[in-house]
């Protein structure tokens, strides 16, 4: 009997212990216990709470990523995939990294405005702004919030370059705005698509859209003029491993010219979220899984150090990396880089940007 799709990516929704956060208790209200009406399960729903943030740039000096600067409109995720490295931040707001990183979003509609001041402050370098680095920039809730659109007008208009990851079709709406951008060299999207088999992938990323719709939006990107990377992360050992030809073949006919993976990561809270995760959908096989993201992780379930935790190490590790280039020279990926411009940012206009014009 084949089981029914699932309605959400995590298991379970544990409060992390991690920082000493005080722990929720039921008052004795009946509504605490009630765990269904007539058989039916209460459905879990999204909410969605206002952010007023200070600022809205954040900046690393990881020597391991590609970027110096991102912005995330959105915290928490609605596609809910459980390998998420992102789930341990909403441990940070006293909730679960398990199902409320999935339902309990936070959103973030001063961003543009943030953004202007930001970019407008005096001695303000431009070099590519990242979004969708920590959780997607398309998420189900821009289409009625539309931050991420907002945040693109600001970067259109001062010509700042931009590098965008989503696992969501609905970046081609946004096309208007990133074919102009993508002209003048500034702006590239990739697009994640772990695996081609609709089953794994509404197990795995419960909430994303369907493959195939990732593999059109790749199509219409390219066929706008506007790069397109794809993205086989993370690369799960048993589970979704003897797809990396396939999906590099899909991609380069859709259109991308570039590519790029990492072994799956579980830092934090995300470890025992997946381990209950693949005891609930792939016990056979479990055990293998686990082992093998070992054996890449240095025997741990995961590996913080700069580098080794984007490439892994070991064995398995190189075997990835070596059918990852063999196949990418097979369809002509990666033979060409691409650099984004910096050169032709200029100042947003309005209050801030003009006084320091």
């Amino acid at each position: 009997m084949t089981k029914p799709r699932p309605v959400r990516g995590a298991t379970l929704n544990g409060e992390s212990t991690r920082f000493n956060l005080p722990q929720t208790e039921a008052d004795g209200d009946w509504l605490d216990a009630r765990t269904d009406i007539d058989g039916v399960v209460p459905r879990l729903r999204t909410t969605v709470t206002v952010e007023r943030a200070r600022t809205i740039i954040s900046r690393n000096a990881s020597p391991d990523v590609p970027f110096d600067r991102s912005i995330n409109p959105y915290r928490g995720c609605e596609h809910g995939c459980i390998y998420c490295f992102a789930r341990p931040s909403h441990a940070f707001h006293d909730l679960s990294p398990g199902l409320d990183f999935e339902t309990r979003l936070f959103a973030k509609p001063d961003a543009a405005d943030l953004l202007r001041v930001e970019l407008g402050k005096p001695g303000y370098t431009a070099r590519p702004m990242a979004l969708g680095t920590n959780t997607d920039p398309y998420q189900p809730i821009e289409a009625d919030w539309r931050i991420t659109r907002s945040i693109l007008e600001v970067l259109a208009e001062t010509d700042h370059p931009v590098t965008i990851t989503t696992k969501s079709d609905r970046v081609v709406r946004d096309i208007d705005l990133l074919a102009p951008m993508a002209a003048k060299r500034l702006a590239t999207v990739a697009m994640s698509i772990t695996s081609l088999d609709p089953g794994i992938a509404a197990t795995i990323e419960t909430r994303a859209p369907h493959p195939e719709r990732r593999l059109k939006a790749v199509r219409t990107l390219a066929d706008a003029g506007i790069p397109v990377f794809v993205s086989i992360s993370p690369v799960i050992p048993a589970i979704t491993d003897h797809e990396i030809e396939h999906l590099l073949a899909r991609a380069a006919e859709a259109g991308a010219t570039f590519a790029f993976f990492i072994p799956v990561r579980l830092p934090w809270e995300v470890a025992p979220l997946f381990r209950a995760w693949l005891d609930e959908h792939f016990p056979d096989r479990a055990g293998k899984v686990m082992a093998t993201i070992q054996s890449i992780r240095g025997g741990r379930d995961n590996d913080p150090g700069f580098g080794t935790r984007m490439k892994g190490q070991g064995p398995w590790a190189d075997l990835l990396q070596t059918r990852f280039a063999i196949a990418c020279r097979k369809h002509g990926l990666n033979t060409d880089r691409i650099g984004l411009r910096s050169d032709l940012f200029r100042p947003p206009r309005g209050p801030q940007g003009d006084l320091f014009a």
